[in-house]
């Protein structure tokens, strides 16, 4: 089958659609035919060799978390999905890829809702699950004043939705450009940069009660200063985050968090509901992927970035 590895680390261009071996669907897995998956910030930093160190790799390596697609296969003791479902979800993600193929084994999943498409649908669940997890993590929920520091991004636009839909009031960071983008997502828009204390005090007088930075731009002693303290801030972008005292939230890999994987049928209701959408910043077919990590690494995309297959 197609997929969208890379045999070195390195810039974009390092990147190749080779044929590998198709995966097949183990115990309480499914395999999808695929029709769009998502490209996510950590995909760039796992194919740029900035988390060797973290997370090393075998080589080749495919690339890819989340999916929507067809199933065509069905693993023991897998019950309320069958052949022929349509499907959105994650693969193991200890497994760190495999995703970014013509078909890719899931290990959580939840029906396709008709009120998204495949590349809405390709590009949702990973941002869903972080969110869910994020937001669990910070107690978001009705009276809850969060501030999200990156909010036009692929897991700030999910994750605006998912704290707006629990009760909770949302100040969400963008460039100005981009402010009217996140108030129709339902949040209050605040520039990002210096002098953002004062700007968030003035949307929020009684304070911020949490704070998920999504940015990853080295605010962070700021966002702190907004909130209780440190415990208070959730980032999944600053890899320097514990000298702050802030807790990094990941989803594999040593000191993860509980995955949220519980949050795409959640969500796949709110769709249904038109009460939750997957921005598509940009869809690529597989064959331009160089082209998508390139538009992730500018760190200006409005939404989620996609493949199509």
């Amino acid at each position: 089958m197609r997929a969208l590895s890379f045999a070195e680390y390195g810039p974009a261009n390092v990147l190749e659609v080779a044929d590998v071996p198709e995966p097949h669907a183990g115990p309480g897995h499914i395999r999808v035919a695929v029709r769009a998956s998502g490209l996510t910030p950590a995909d760039c930093l796992l194919r740029s060799g900035r988390l060797r160190d973290m997370t090393p790799l075998r080589l080749p390596h495919v690339l890819g978390v989340d999916a929507a697609g067809v199933v065509d296969e069905v693993g023991a003791g897998v019950t309320g999905v069958r052949p022929g479902d349509e499907v959105f979800g994650i693969v193991d993600l200890a497994e760190l890829g495999g995703a970014n193929a013509e078909y890719a084994v899931l290990a959580a999943w939840a029906l396709k809702p008709d009120a998204l498409s495949w590349e809405q649908a390709g590009g949702a669940a990973a941002n869903v699950e972080t969110a869910t997890r994020v937001l669990d993590r910070l107690e978001v929920g009705a009276g809850t004043t969060l501030l999200i520091e990156g909010a036009a991004g692929g897991v700030g636009t999910v994750a605006v939705q998912l704290a707006v839909a629990c009760g909770a009031t949302v100040i969400g960071t963008a460039s100005a450009r981009n402010h009217e983008f996140v108030a129709g997502l339902g949040a209050i828009p605040a520039t990002y940069g210096q002098g953002l204390g004062e700007r968030v005090a003035a949307l929020a007088p009684n304070g911020v009660d949490a704070v998920l930075d999504c940015a990853g731009s080295g605010s962070l002693p700021d966002l702190v200063d907004l909130t209780a303290g440190p415990e208070r801030v959730v980032t999944i972008a600053d890899l320097g985050a514990a000298k702050y005292g802030v807790h990094l939230s990941r989803s594999a890999g040593p000191g993860a968090d509980r995955q949220a994987v519980d949050g795409l049928a959640a969500a796949a209701v709110l769709a249904q509901q038109s009460r939750f959408t997957v921005p598509v910043a940009a869809a690529f077919t597989i064959e331009d992927a160089a082209q998508a990590h390139r538009l992730s690494e500018t760190g200006h995309a409005r939404g989620k970035i996609v493949l199509t297959l």
